[in-house]
């Protein structure tokens, strides 16, 4: 893998309303697991749920989630011995952050990541985001 401007291809974290609109966005590198960012994810997150993809599928995580007494909408991981119930009507919802990232790469910022350091592209990343808050 290349190195890109933010490093080894960074990857943007977000969480959203039901909505789609944007409450945080954090980047980290490439290289760098998704799961790691959990903890600083579920300080911004509000609501009764906490809804996520398979990358955040660790014991752990779930047990944070559920000390802020939020109900963890995790599907399992493959790996796991035996799947965990998942309900599927509310993991649906996790398509509106998947829209968000969407939303945010028609900006011509984001999509082409011309910026030199990842300070600089978050600082994108959050001009984006609040214009989609405008919207």
């Amino acid at each position: 893998m290349g190195r890109s401007r933010g490093g080894f291809s960074t990857r943007a974290h977000a969480v959203t309303t039901t909505g789609g609109k944007p409450l945080h966005v954090a980047l980290t590198p490439g290289q760098q697991h998704e799961s790691t960012m959990a903890e600083e994810l579920l300080v911004h997150a509000e609501g009764t749920t906490f809804i996520a993809d398979t990358n955040y599928d660790a014991d752990r995580i779930r047990a944070n989630v559920r000390k802020l007494r939020m109900k963890p909408v995790i599907h399992s991981n493959p790996s796991r011995k035996r799947a965990l119930p998942l309900d599927r009507p509310l993991y649906r919802l996790r398509y509106r952050v998947e829209c968000f990232l969407h939303d945010l790469k028609r900006f011509r910022a984001v999509a082409t990541r011309h910026d030199k350091s990842a300070t600089s592209y978050l600082a994108v990343l959050h001009v984006a985001s609040m214009l989609l808050w405008l919207r």
